[in-house]
């Protein structure tokens, strides 16, 4: 009997087995799309602190699957019966007008439901979360004719700052870029341009952009791979600038595109072939998109060191599937699906391309 158990392995000497698996030279397309169908159907237990987030948890895995093609593992009804269920509905067309936001809830824990003293429901709707949720609903192909559009693009209004910038709930949230670039991107969807003021916002983006030729996420904040895609992706999709623009005349430009275009190329390490998001700061498969977007819509893609990101990215893959931060990390969501966005910018073969100023694989109806 003694003899039989020594037949199998421990817990920690299955840990140490799996640890010592090779991560693949190579994109793991099939290892990566179980990995996201596990995900689809469990969380592990780290992802509890994120309940309130499962939204864009779900946007992670879903449009994830679309860039690898397996689209098909999704329960599309499910999904789009359960995304729907996240919306704030005003009462009334003069609710519209009392300064609160009907998009999209992050979760069910953020829906708070009457009591029985009447009390008013609390709208936690959320710009990031409508973002997710319409881009999950238009990757699985939900007609928009049947949502209530205008209740987002007219609440929308409301979140709008005088300054141009966007908070992204009623009341008591910060304002930046991020949420300028989800307005952007939630009207680009929508195909409705009403929610935003694009001179307010254009004025807003261009304070943001730094001496250096990066964009903070504030006016006068430090520049910022992340901060710098939603500057450079909101005014593509607003129309304020060209697609491939440095085929054009880019001196007339209102920002600084040279600048721009030296502080994005000057992230990419030489050292290891990753980007970085800041100055002084280490690789991280993250801004292999964020940065590398940039460069995507500016038409500079070309310049990068393809080779070496792509050698970097294998070093950040996972033996479980994913992506981890950096190399030897644990995998995640968020920087598994900005790995595979990096990886269709890189036209890796079977990954579906993606429209960089989205970040999925349903492009705007049309851009300049």
């Amino acid at each position: 009997m003694a003899e039989e158990d020594n037949e199998f392995l421990s817990l920690s000497d299955l840990e140490s087995e799996l640890d010592s698996i090779p991560i693949p030279m190579f994109f793991d397309r099939n290892r990566h799309i179980c990995y996201l169908e596990m995900m689809l159907e469990l969380l592990p237990s780290p992802y509890q602190s994120q309940e309130i987030n499962r939204l864009t948890l779900a946007y992670f895995v879903v449009c994830g699957l679309d860039i690898l093609r397996s689209l098909d593992r999704v329960d599309k009804e499910g999904v789009i019966n359960w995304v729907l269920s996240l919306q704030a509905h005003p009462q009334d067309e003069a609710e519209l007008s009392n300064g609160q936001f009907y998009g999209f809830h992050g979760s069910r824990s953020s829906q708070f439901q009457p009591n029985d003293y009447g009390n008013a429901i609390p709208n936690c709707s959320h710009l990031a979360s409508t973002y997710c949720a319409l881009s999950i609903l238009k990757t699985l192909g939900y007609d928009f004719s049947l949502l209530d559009s205008m209740s987002i693009i007219k609440s929308m209004k409301n979140l709008q700052q005088h300054d141009g910038s966007f908070m992204p709930i009623h009341s008591g949230a910060e304002t930046d870029l991020r949420f300028v670039y989800c307005a952007a991107a939630i009207s680009s969807m929508l195909e409705n341009w009403s929610g935003i003021d694009k001179e307010k916002a254009k004025e807003y983006i261009i304070n943001c952009q730094s001496y250096d030729g990066g964009f903070g996420l504030t006016p006068s904040s430090e520049s910022h791979g992340g901060a710098t895609f939603c500057a450079v992706a909101s005014l593509r999709l607003m129309g304020l600038i060209e697609d491939d623009i440095l085929s054009k005349n880019v001196s007339s430009c209102f920002i600084n595109v040279s600048l721009l275009l030296d502080w994005c190329l000057q992230r990419q390490a030489a050292t290891d072939g990753g980007f970085q998001g800041r100055l002084n700061k280490a690789t991280d498969t993250c801004y292999a998109f964020w940065v590398g977007g940039v460069l995507k819509i500016l038409g500079a893609h070309k310049f990068i060191d393809h080779e070496g990101l792509r050698k970097f990215l294998f070093t950040c893959q996972s033996q479980y599937g994913g992506f981890g931060k950096t190399p030897e990390q644990l995998p995640d969501l968020y920087h598994a699906y900005y790995g595979f966005c990096a990886f269709s910018l890189l036209e890796e073969p079977d990954l579906n391309s993606i429209c960089t100023e989205l970040g999925t694989t349903i492009g705007p109806v049309q851009l300049l």
